[in-house]
């Protein structure tokens, strides 16, 4: 079965499994998934990856993070730019998700980003999803 959006499966596993309280779920790997995996956990909203080589592409294996109650940190993933609509944004009109509360996780030139890191590094890009 070919996966025409690597990006949307990855995020519809990370929500339905963060809606079942699992510990760890399981995705193709991809170096733009890996590029997301690795701005969520500098985020802190995942607590680690790891990319696990098998016979063909490979997986990555996120562990999620819960509060103390047991509430998912993630409460909201949406995928922003998709394969029929792409969306591109300058540094100054990068969106706040939540008021400075969520984040925007950005493609750019020097790699996948936070809206926060992409301000720093003043470089715009492609919104692949918000996160809260």
């Amino acid at each position: 079965m070919s996966l025409s959006d690597p990006i949307a499966d990855m995020l519809t596993r990370i929500r339905n499994a963060a809606r079942i309280n699992k510990k760890q779920v399981n995705i193709k790997a991809s170096n733009i998934c890996e590029g997301i995996s690795a701005v969520l956990k500098k985020e802190g909203y995942i607590e680690d990856y790891d990319r696990i080589d098998d016979s063909r592409q490979g997986i990555l294996r996120i562990t999620l993070k819960y509060d103390h109650d047991g509430h998912s940190i993630i409460n909201e993933i949406a995928r922003t730019s998709k394969p029929g609509r792409r969306v591109y944004s300058s540094v100054d009109k990068l969106p706040r998700v939540l008021a400075g509360m969520g984040i925007a996780i950005v493609s750019t030139s020097k790699g996948v980003m936070s809206d926060r890191s992409c301000r720093e590094a003043k470089v715009g890009g492609e919104i692949l999803c918000t996160v809260s």
